[in-house]
């Protein structure tokens, strides 16, 4: 299953990329063992309850936060600011909501939380006792970003 929910994540974040950020992405190999680490300065997040319950995060570091805000707002950004964090929390509430279309069409309920987003490093996350974890790295011209994903499926 966890397969099937990287190809989700996969699919749904080059479907934002490709309509909402206007910018050409590469995705490398999922990671599900932990060790895939984003060296980020912004992580985006927002969670997830229902029959699939966890998280799914935006990891971004400061040049690629700044690169992906100003292909989604069409302005060039200088400075981590409110619109980085707004684009990035947006960004993740879409591509959550891609997965959750594709997981319903699975028969799986998903509802989603509302995005919020922290600005630090050595941020770490962590999630509960037999939660499986997902990270996919992406990469633009300016560097590499990840998608994470912790969860914990029901039975369904």
């Amino acid at each position: 299953m966890m397969e099937i929910i990287a190809g989700y994540v996969k699919d749904a974040t080059f479907e934002v990329f490709e309509s909402m950020v206007m910018m050409e992405i590469a995705s490398g190999e999922p990671n599900y063992n932990g060790s895939k680490k984003i060296d980020s300065i912004i992580s985006s997040m927002i969670g997830l309850a229902g029959d699939l319950k966890g998280m799914v995060v935006i990891h971004c570091p400061e040049e690629v936060a700044k690169k992906i805000t100003s292909g989604m707002l069409g302005m060039e950004v200088d400075e981590v600011d409110a619109d980085v964090k707004d684009a990035l929390g947006e960004i993740a509430n879409m591509v959550a909501g891609g997965l959750k279309v594709s997981l319903e069409g699975e028969g799986c309920n998903v509802e989603l939380a509302l995005p919020s987003t922290v600005i630090g490093r050595s941020i770490r996350m962590s999630s509960g006792v037999g939660s499986k974890r997902i990270m996919v790295p992406f990469n633009i011209p300016s560097g590499e970003f990840g998608v994470e994903m912790n969860y914990v499926m029901s039975s369904v």
